[in-house]
């Protein structure tokens, strides 16, 4: 039943000066989209003070000060007036003035073929779509039945969430002692999410407490720790246990899945498996010379020893992504001395909100104004959506494709090149260590406020790009070009160099149909239809597959849930077909799909030339983990399984 109440906001009770003190937090697009539901009256969208742009991370729709100032005093007399009127809200928009609503918030047109995709995100009826109905079969059926979830990150407790509302009994086995994957064992200093959280979160379960626009790892897993308690899926968790092993029987049409815990190695019966395990779960070590003989401590940045302080030490940081990015900054002023080793320097893009705190006006906002935080979310995500692919995708006629893909991506590095240059004010050598000798997005590209380089200018920070020759009991020897070397001191050594993304359900051994081996069928390229099913192995599925990492936008919890109502739909029609305990993508399927991928994929920025170090690509220089797809189309290719890319036996 529609529960449109569940985003109505709470009744209102605070006076007047207390309201406008609130709305000086607001998003002022968000807010006219919460008046229009509050009065029913669409004139708020059709006057002059309205949104006049949108990019990614601006959520004042690049309004003018006075135009905000205008709409925040009229909003507090319509909110005065709904609270003295007992806070009863008129009837919903229709279907057309929640589209002009959706143009208006993000100032362009949004095509029609994204207005199901946006309703659905929004649910302002209170109806999560998203949740498979298997109320049709036999509830023995379903008891009947057993799925084992390999992980309990954020995809494992979605997969934990849906199947406990279908009434399918299952267990999630975690190696870790707690929920929240990435965001369990990733607990370095600075450890951030680069979605925005109001949107990095389950579309069910918007958390209203954020503290932060992008929450650091104590939050986040915090959160994912709350929603699993919340929907019962931590009783069906087994921590610090791993999954060994599986193997199919096709005599009983099922899974044996071997598992080691405290208690031993046993086995567990499962008419299904979703592997929920992610990409980027097992940390890599790189191969140094001399590295096991340094005589401080080594720590990997997913494997941080909190026991180990930095505060006065001298620390050797060797890479300069992802994690580094967040890492060196927060350490910087507590180190005697900070040396970074680059191998290549990370493309950047401002955001001078990235360390910005959330307001209590905005908590204020999204606890009492109607539907306001379903609106931000849209927001934020819509400028994540689809709209950075243009700038990915590699124009052949472009005559520039030694410094650019496009002209729209030339138009980026531009912008992005003129940032970096400003930051290093007038410093010459470092302009030239951090500006990328490569094409702009090719890599994943950084959200930066500014304290990257901050870092980096410190008298008592060094950034080395000269290439690493040995690690010695003291230090970190580098090599430059003209063959010197030099020994860098070091009391501490971490290692920011990422994870084994291309190695899918590793060290793991699954055996398939007819005795066929996952990790051999798939060798350096694996594969699965849509990034979920894979042929030769009946009933197992993954959430977070080959082929479904976003780079272009978006949000990894979007991508899960099409995901697990893409599973939950093939599990119904497993069910509901008598006599069935197998269903298994072809190979035709199978093929088909990961041909028009590989042939998008060639066609991304990605894949040009010029980028030599990527995690994106395997040993093979292939890449097998992105999606290059837009989003809308993923979601629309997920919502059903084709019955017709199945064998159900």
């Amino acid at each position: 039943m529609a529960d449109r109440s569940r985003y109505a906001g709470t009744p209102i009770t605070d006076d007047d000066a207390t309201i406008a003190a609130a709305l000086h937090d607001v998003s002022v697009p968000a807010l006219l989209m919460s008046m229009v539901h509050m009065t029913g009256d669409p004139s708020w969208i059709r006057g002059d003070d309205v949104p006049v742009g949108i990019y990614l991370n601006e959520t004042q729709g690049f309004m003018d000060p006075e135009a905000q100032a205008t709409v925040r005093a009229r909003a507090v007399e319509a909110i005065a007036a709904f609270r003295d009127g007992g806070c009863e809200l008129p009837d919903p928009p229709g279907p057309e003035l929640l589209h002009e609503m959706m143009n208006v918030l993000v100032a362009s047109e949004v095509p029609e073929e994204y207005v199901p995709l946006m309703l659905e995100e929004l649910e302002l009826d209170g109806v999560d779509v998203r949740e498979v109905d298997l109320s049709g079969i036999a509830p023995g059926v379903r008891a009947a039945a057993h799925v084992v979830v390999i992980g309990a990150g954020m995809s494992g407790v979605l997969a934990g969430i849906r199947l406990g509302a279908a009434a399918i009994p299952y267990t999630i086995i975690e190696k870790n002692p707690g929920v929240g994957g990435t965001w369990w064992e990733n607990r370095y200093p600075g450890c951030r999410v680069d979605v925005g959280n109001h949107f990095y979160c389950y579309s069910f379960e918007p958390n209203n407490e954020w503290t932060q626009f992008f929450a650091e790892q104590p939050e986040l897993q915090r959160y994912f720790e709350d929603t699993a308690r919340r929907h019962d899926v931590w009783s069906h968790i087994r921590f610090d246990t791993e999954v060994t092993g599986a193997v199919w029987d096709e005599t009983t049409g099922s899974w044996s899945v071997t598992v080691s815990g405290p208690g031993g190695t046993d086995d567990l019966a499962a008419t299904a498996v979703i592997s929920a395990v992610g990409q980027l779960n097992r940390p890599k070590r790189p191969d140094i010379d001399g590295l096991d003989d340094f005589a401080g401590p080594v720590m990997h940045t997913a494997q941080w020893d909190e026991s180990v302080g930095v505060t006065g030490k001298r620390v050797a940081v060797v890479g300069s992504g992802a994690s580094a990015f967040q890492l060196v900054p927060t350490i910087a002023p507590d180190t005697a001395h900070l040396t970074v080793f680059q191998r290549s320097a990370p493309w950047m893009f401002p955001n001078p909100h990235y360390h910005d705190r959330v307001g209590p006006g905005v908590r204020w906002a999204l606890e009492h104004l109607p539907f306001y935080g379903r609106w931000f979310r849209f927001l934020i995500f819509w400028p994540a959506c689809d709209g950075g692919l243009p700038a990915m995708r590699i124009d052949p006629d472009y005559p520039h494709q030694d410094r650019a893909v496009s002209e729209v991506n030339d138009a980026a590095r531009e912008v992005f090149t003129q940032w970096i240059v400003e930051q290093c004010g007038g410093d010459d050598e470092l302009a030239a260590k951090v500006v990328p000798d490569y094409v702009c997005l090719g890599t994943r590209t950084l959200q930066d406020n500014g304290s990257w380089l901050a870092a980096l200018r410190r008298d008592d920070v060094d950034l080395v790009t000269d290439g690493i020759v040995e690690v010695t009991p003291t230090g970190v020897v580098s090599r430059a070009g003209d063959g010197t070397t030099t020994e860098h001191p070091a009391d501490v050594l971490v290692l920011a160099t990422g994870f084994n993304a291309n190695k899918y359900l590793w060290p793991m051994r699954i055996v398939g149909r007819g005795g066929a081996v996952l990790s051999e069928q798939w060798g350096d390229d694996p594969t699965a239809h849509l990034g979920i099913t894979v042929p030769n192995f009946p009933n197992l599925f993954c959430l977070y597959g080959p082929g479904t990492n976003l780079a272009s936008g978006g949000s990894l919890i979007f991508h899960s849930e099409c995901e697990i109502r893409y599973i939950m739909g093939c599990l119904r029609t497993l069910l509901a077909t008598p006599g069935a305990t197998a269903i298994e993508v072809t190979p035709e399927a199978h093929d088909a799909y990961n041909e028009r991928l590989q042939a998008e994929l060639d066609m991304m920025v990605w894949s040009h030339p010029s980028i030599r170090h990527s995690w994106y690509r395997n040993d093979s220089g292939r890449i097998r983990i992105l999606s290059p797809w837009r989003l809308v189309d993923f979601w629309r290719w997920t919502r059903e399984p084709d019955p017709a890319d199945f064998e159900l036996r």
